[in-house]
């Protein structure tokens, strides 16, 4: 690459006009009235003159991943349509495949190098090549190649780059229609397209396609200045809608989604990406420009992270990115312009944001259908928080559905119908309304306790990390707060919160709460819940990293003053302190010793403390399953974290749609660790609970029930589903039937138990 230095400034101006004409005739190209192998023949004649490129050439994706030569200018013009380059195959294959450009001077004695004699391109030795990416995905490959060996500049990779993303938009705009005929379907039968369930529910409705991004079209400005204070105004913007939608009333059904909006909010402010952006500026970029190409950027590299939780992260700036663009276009507080709904939308999109999920009339909000999402996403995660029926990674339903078209979702099978014949809408019509009757049963359950029919009670509680989400407890007939995520209050904060705040925030819980008990999990950050103002290691697996209380043993500061905070806050009341991701019985110890100390300290105050504490302990890691005996004696209580418990004991990413639904939390093995943890707590007499997604599933909530657990968790909406089924459900005899199977069964016994539920009317 060239050295930076003042030769480096003579060879910048070149290249600015050289841009401006190629976005100039690039537009001329596709006002012409021409076909779409016409407007590629005629791309690659101008990007080769104008670069002085002895070849310039268009390879385009198929479906199976391989590419084709669609346009060449200089190569022999029979390859066009006649090369194929099989996935990650030369160095074309390998630009595509890592979504970088490969600039290289010798190109034929580079070890990726694929020979393919009827192009002609031996003669050629210079090569670059560029994705041609749109929103992160890969489309194609444009290359330029010379005869003479050389390494192109910087600038000659910008040029190229900054082509790559205008033909990108054309060729999805339908500016180029024709040249990709394989991904075409027929649009006038009815199809099925399997997925994921990622919140449960039914929906009938109209299909409304969801299209975030503003297409590009400006890229060099003339004024850096003005563009930069155009993205500043636009970042402001951006950071108020965010913090209005953190103020809407219905985003208070539970407290998982305001994780997400927090570590939403987070990257809104983050002043890397403002810098990386305004750096694009005074390269000579539009505000716009700078937004796509630091997204592009960013994406190729995060994509190259095998970890899914730098995909998820990627979701959300991508999400930040579309929205920043669309208040730079001129949009009200960066919302989709969506006009005329129809009043029983189902949204399809390939992937989205939590946030542009808001933008939509929930009034008219039936149900989502996503492409790529999965489970864990966190557009996931606010679909179930506002009760909307959403299936994720339905592969291929972009492509098979129209504006309007008649779509059905069913989350509970995970399939999604589009444009159903008339007797599968009447039989879903006549499904939809049953789970409605089933819904309005639940809210009369409100009050009524969870026993089941040999009168044995289930405490049902609910997750909540905010001051918000406490009214639900009211709301959901709840028995108390199972998990208070304290972390969450660290999250929102710009700065540390100091000693009284905490005091405020916790007793304002409390009082909130009223007579109902809370549990309190001590800081759990570190992984993906990064706190900006704490300097911490970038780590390779940061779920298995440090995180928890082990940054809290090592950071005792921390530790002491939350501590502090919960004794001043329950002074009088009793105090519940849930430790999170336990690893050894000696970080127990610690943990208590360190406790005592301030408890201790606010004694010789004479300052009043709680009238008793209870000291728990998280079952997470799979090596505490062996020291059960060790651990129980020293602990008050038992709480089970099931996400991460199942997680590591299957090595399965929950984030990774790839694996995380391989493995079942009905089958035998988990289901065994968790009954070996119900039976320790039972020796020891020791109070037991459990939180995590299968609390909130009556199915799953059944299986527990049947392992000897009668305290657990859950979302607040998950709260009256649950209920219905422990009252009708008979405890003993599924504990007779369930421990012998868990014991002596293989395999999954997912269907076993529905088929128990079925024999015994439980409702699930």
């Amino acid at each position: 690459m060239q050295k930076k230095g003042p030769e480096t400034q003579t060879q910048i101006s070149p290249t600015e006009p050289a841009m401006r004409i190629i976005m100039r005739r690039l537009r001329e190209i596709m006002a012409e009235p021409s076909d779409g192998q016409s407007r590629l023949d005629k791309i690659v004649r101008q990007i080769a003159g104008l670069m002085v490129a002895e070849v310039c050439s268009i390879y385009l994706k198929r479906l199976d991943g391989s590419l084709e030569l669609f346009a060449t200018e200089g190569l022999n013009p029979g390859a066009v349509h006649n090369t194929l380059l099989k996935r990650g195959e030369g160095l074309v294959g390998r630009c595509a495949e890592l979504a970088v450009p490969i600039n290289e001077p010798d190109a034929q004695n580079h070890p990726a190098f694929a020979y393919r004699p009827e192009t002609g391109e031996e003669i050629y030795h210079s090569f670059l090549a560029v994705p041609i990416l749109r929103g992160g995905d890969v489309l194609g490959v444009l290359t330029v190649q010379n005869r003479t060996e050389k390494e192109y500049s910087d600038e000659d990779v910008e040029v190229l780059q900054t082509t790559a993303m205008v033909l990108a938009e054309h060729l999805v705009s339908g500016s180029v229609a024709g040249v990709n005929s394989a991904t075409e379907f027929s649009r006038a039968v009815a199809h099925v397209v399997r997925g994921q369930p990622i919140s449960e529910g039914l929906a009938l409705g109209h299909a409304v396609l969801h299209d975030a991004r503003v297409v590009v079209t400006q890229f060099k400005s003339e004024d850096p200045v003005a563009e930069s204070e155009r993205l500043e105004v636009a970042v402001e913007e951006l950071k108020a809608s965010i913090d209005e939608m953190l103020e809407q009333g219905d985003l208070n059904m539970s407290g998982e989604h305001r994780e997400v909006f927090e570590a939403y909010r987070m990257f809104a402010h983050d002043r890397g990406w403002l810098r990386r952006m305004k750096e694009a500026i005074r390269r000579g970029m539009t505000a716009e420009g700078a937004v796509e190409r630091v997204q592009n950027d960013t994406r190729s590299r995060m994509l190259r992270q095998a970890d899914a939780y730098w995909h998820e992260r990627l979701k959300d700036l991508d999400a930040l990115s579309d929205r920043l663009l669309r208040v730079l276009s001129g949009g009200a507080r960066g919302q989709s312009p969506v006009a005329d709904l129809p009043h029983d939308t189902i949204l399809v999109a390939r992937s989205m944001g939590p946030a542009d999920l808001l933008d939509y009339d929930r009034a008219k909000l039936r149900g989502l259908v996503l492409e790529e999402s999965g489970g864990q996403s966190h557009v996931a995660i606010v679909a179930r928080a506002l009760g909307i029926p959403a299936i994720g990674n339905a592969r291929g339903v972009i492509d098979r559905v129209d504006q309007g078209n008649p779509i059905i979702v069913d989350a509970l099978s995970g399939e999604v119908h589009i444009r159903p014949s008339t007797g599968v809408i009447t039989a879903y019509g006549d499904k939809a309304r049953f789970r409605a009757r089933r819904h309005r049963k639940y809210r009369t359950l409100r009050d009524k306790p969870a026993v089941t029919k040999d009168g044995q009670r289930v405490e049902l509680h609910i997750n909540a990390g905010l001051e918000v989400d406490v009214p639900h407890l009211v709301e959901s007939g709840a028995d108390g707060i199972g998990l208070f995520r304290t972390e969450l209050q660290f999250m929102v904060s710009s700065t540390l919160p100091r000693l009284e705040r905490q005091v405020e925030m916790y007793s304002h819980v409390l009082d909130r709460a009223k007579t109902k008990p809370v549990v309190f999990r001590t800081l759990d950050v570190g992984g993906d819940k990064a706190l900006p103002y704490l300097r911490q290691p970038v780590e390779e697996n940061p779920a298995l990293g440090w995180r928890a209380i082990r940054l809290a043993l090592d950071r005792p500061g921390l530790m002491r003053t939350q501590v502090r905070a919960l004794l001043r806050a329950t002074a009088g009341r009793e105090l519940r302190l849930l430790l999170p991701m336990v690893t050894t019985v000696g970080e127990v110890e610690m943990s208590r010793a360190l406790i005592e100390r301030e408890l201790t300290l606010m004694r010789r105050r004479g300052a009043p403390g709680p009238k008793a504490m209870h000291i728990g302990a998280m079952i997470e890691v799979p090596s505490l399953l062996y020291e059960l005996d060790t651990l129980l004696p020293r602990v008050d209580f038992l709480s089970v974290g099931s996400n991460d418990l199942l997680q590591y004991l299957f090595a399965a990413d929950r984030n990774n749609e790839r694996v995380s639904g391989r493995y079942d939390v009905l089958g035998a093995a988990p289901l065994r660790a968790l009954a070996a943890i119900a039976d320790a707590a039972k020796r020891h007499d020791r109070p037991l609970s459990l939180c995590g997604e299968m609390a909130g599933r009556p199915l799953e909530a059944m299986a527990l029930i049947g392992l000897g657990y009668r305290s657990i968790s859950m979302a607040p909406v998950s709260v009256g589903p649950v209920k219905s089924m422990v009252l009708s459900l008979d405890a003993d005899a599924l504990q007779r039937w369930l421990m012998p199977a868990v014991e002596t069964g293989e395999g999954n016994l997912r269907a076993r138990l529905k088929r128990f539920a079925e024999e015994q009317n439980v409702e699930i």
